[in-house]
């Protein structure tokens, strides 16, 4: 409670260097709990979207109508417009998803999955239509953590319906320059071809985000071999749980586009299946950078704990040489300090100038040796 209380009082650019002042803060659990907090059983959550608005971009090969609303009635005149029709939903409110939702006779299960929270990337055909249920992956500069936002993706006859909880960043602003290209290969094709387009971008957007964690992963990797301490072993902790979340939105996506390649729904084409393997390919890609990113991880982590210990052995060496130096002075010391009556060179005049040049002598000889032997 003491913790949340500060996060809530201090801004995200001055937690951004507390949380490197003690190690409590450095390992803290709090992400660890968003990660792995997902119970699909339970009734979702989901708070009602302050902000609604929905875009549409109503077209065919010579003629696009753009539009944007405040309110989700105003789309549900393009259901029978004669052209390709994509809206986009910004912001999810139960009502809202479901008034879309039975005017374009979507089954009730797909508006459980639209309004489910932190959902497996899935993809579905009923009544229809083609489901796709995925994230849209963002990378936070400034907590170092990979952001997602929930997209579903129905489509049907003719039309793409997109539903986002963001309602103010997605990454489909190309999509949106290129429909507004009168001679753009979008304009020219079927709604399938729409959907693929949305698909390829999200998929693209991945390997942005994987670019800047590889970026955090080799500073970090530079940082552990030079000074490999707690603070390097909690960037650790903290960029694998990204790299978690990494992959388990990248894996189901390939069993997704396999789900579509291999659909014979007649929403899609013949000549845009071969468009769908070529994002298969990508997302096969992404799935094998991002194992890639795993092994450095722990690669990195046998790393830190190999520098651990090479140092603890350092520190031993020292004092192992730093007791044997020390050991001819306590033995001579301890022989002249015996309480007998006769000693050798007891009363001597030169007596204890023997003896302090044996302690000083001695251990000179020994660093000799040891570094002959190549000891240190």
């Amino acid at each position: 409670m003491i913790r949340k209380s500060i996060n809530n009082k201090i801004g995200k650019p001055t937690r951004r260097y507390l949380r490197y002042l003690g190690l409590n803060i450095l390992f803290g659990t709090d992400r660890t709990k968003e990660i792995l907090h997902v119970n699909p059983t339970l009734p979702p959550k989901r708070e009602e979207a302050g902000e609604v608005r929905v875009f549409v971009f109503d077209y065919d090969a010579s003629q696009l109508e753009e539009h944007e609303f405040n309110a989700v009635e105003a789309c549900l005149q393009f259901r029978h417009s004669n052209r390709i029709s994509w809206i986009n939903v910004d912001g999810l409110r139960k009502a809202d998803v479901e008034m879309v939702c039975n005017k374009f006779e979507v089954h009730p299960l797909l508006v459980e999955d639209i309004l489910s929270i932190g959902h497996r990337p899935k993809m579905d055909e009923v009544e229809g239509v083609l489901f796709c249920l995925l994230n849209m992956l963002y990378f936070n500069d400034l907590e170092g953590t990979v952001e997602q936002e929930q997209i579903s993706i129905v489509l049907g006859k003719d039309f793409v319906i997109s539903f986002q909880e963001d309602a103010s960043r997605d990454v489909f602003n190309p999509l949106r320059d290129k429909l507004r290209l009168a001679n753009s290969k979008i304009r020219q094709r079927s709604a399938d071809y729409l959907c693929y387009s949305m698909l390829d971008l999200i998929v693209d957007n991945y390997f942005l985000v994987m670019e800047k964690l590889g970026e955090r992963i080799e500073e970090l990797e530079e940082q552990v071999i030079r000074n490999s301490n707690s603070r390097a072993l909690a960037r650790i902790s903290a960029l694998r749980k990204e790299q978690i979340v990494l992959k388990r939105n990248i894996a189901p996506v390939r069993d997704l586009l396999g789900g579509i390649i291999r659909s014979e729904s007649d929403l899609l084409d013949d000549r845009t299946t071969k468009y769908f393997k070529d994002v298969y390919d990508h997302i096969m890609q992404a799935y094998d950078l991002s194992e890639n990113y795993r092994d450095i991880m722990i690669n990195m982590q046998d790393l830190y704990i190999n520098n651990v210990n090479l140092k603890m052995n350092e520190v031993m060496k020292v004092m192992a040489i730093v007791t044997c130096l020390m050991a001819p002075a306590t033995v001579i010391g301890g022989i002249f300090g015996m309480n007998f009556d006769r000693i050798p060179y007891l009363h001597n005049d030169y007596g204890f100038f023997i003896a302090v040049g044996l302690m000083i002598l001695i251990p000179f000889y020994m660093l000799w040796v040891f570094n002959k032997r190549g000891w240190f």
